[in-house]
């Protein structure tokens, strides 16, 4: 047979072997329950979200926020520098609920259009050492939000990792792809906390101690990445032995997908370009796995087309879809989010295109951040 077409053949085994690899020993071990600890006493949480231009999210959102089952929490709203009526619909929120606190930030030169600015005024405003954070655009499907999240707080626990799933909506192959995205996103950060080696948060639902941002010195290490106020704080300052998860469907704060490919592409460049800045194993980890994802289809498709070792190929990729689904129907029955196996093979090539289309054009044109 022609040398290549065994290449392809050999490289296609150690893809879906790493893959395997991947699925048995770090995803089919995401986390069974959220990891609960004793919050009986419940004190003073504070709420943070950081809105730029957000009047009619604020507006639609806020009331859902502001409803939550807890005893003693404060909302901080931080306005950064917004150009609409944001800071009058804050206003207009403080004046009917009086645990609502407002950060007015002006822009300034230094800092202008950095959110990472923006929300260090809000995080010393804030007067408790429990930070919970989501957006504007982001809405808790519960009133339960807040104390199922606090509830993973734990004497030795600093940063807890939640999950923000986008709004279903029918019919949008964009919908499911962007969801599908965010699942998978989600199995990663959950399964790697769950074996000791956490590397990133969403900042649509994660909390962490106050005392722990003075620690890192807020947002020095990456200040002048517009990007990565979530993941990259937590890449630096998350370990095995402080991080803690929550799962509970109550803790879910969903928020509005993008209603466009483009839209949604420069959103994945934003959160794609802070990658490069993690941690070397996590950066190996990551890059791996997603390698051995794009191997896998090159490698089947070019045998595929060539119909070389059809049957060895047959079955390779039969044991590869079989496990990896296995594995994704445990996970996705914990997050509600089961639809997004009717069309997984799809879905996952068009993912994976799509991301190496993201990360070339990433190299050629630096990506847009905070708006």
């Amino acid at each position: 047979m022609h040398p290549f077409f065994d290449f392809l053949l050999y490289t296609l085994y150690v893809a879906v072997f790493i893959q395997s690899i991947y699925y048995v020993f770090i995803f089919s071990r995401f986390p069974k329950k959220s990891n609960k600890g004793s919050f009986h006493e419940k004190p003073k949480v504070s709420v943070i979200i950081c809105a730029k231009n957000e009047a009619q999210n604020l507006y639609n959102n806020l009331p859902l926020v502001l409803s939550q089952n807890f005893p003693n929490f404060e909302v901080v709203l931080i306005n950064d520098a917004s150009s609409d009526n944001t800071l009058e619909v804050m206003e207009d929120f403080k004046k009917q609920h009086a645990n609502i606190k407002i950060v007015d930030v002006k822009s300034v030169e230094a800092f202008w259009g950095n959110k990472k600015y923006a929300l260090t005024l809000g995080i010393k405003a804030a007067s408790s050492n429990y930070l919970l954070f989501t957006d504007a655009d982001c809405w808790p499907v519960s009133n339960q939000w807040i104390n199922q999240m606090c509830l993973s707080f734990r004497q030795d626990k600093e940063i807890i990792l939640g999950f923000s799933p986008y709004k279903k909506i029918k019919g949008s192959f964009l919908n499911l792809l962007i969801r599908f995205e965010t699942f998978l996103t989600a199995l990663q950060y959950f399964s790697y906390a769950n074996i000791g080696q956490p590397y990133m948060a969403v900042g649509r639902n994660f909390a962490y101690k106050k005392a722990l941002f003075f620690e890192a010195n807020g947002f020095i290490n990456h200040i002048k990445l517009q990007s990565g106020d979530d993941d990259l704080f937590v890449n630096q300052m998350a370990n095995k032995n402080n991080t803690s998860w929550c799962i509970s469907s109550e803790s879910f704060v969903e928020s509005q997908p993008k209603a466009s490919f483009r839209e949604w592409i420069n959103q994945k460049r934003r959160h794609i370009s802070t990658s490069k800045f993690y941690k070397p194993r996590h950066k190996i980890l990551l890059g791996l796995f997603y390698t051995s994802q794009l191997l896998f289809w090159m490698c089947m498709i070019l045998l595929g087309l060539a119909n070389h070792f059809w049957q060895m190929v047959l079955v390779v990729v039969m044991f590869r879809f079989c496990l990896q689904y296995l594995v994704y129907y445990q996970s996705a029955k914990k997050l509600g989010e089961t639809d997004l196996l009717y069309l997984l093979p799809l879905t996952e090539f068009v993912l994976v295109i799509f991301q190496f289309f993201i990360f070339i054009i990433n190299l050629i044109v630096r990506p847009k951040h905070w708006k």
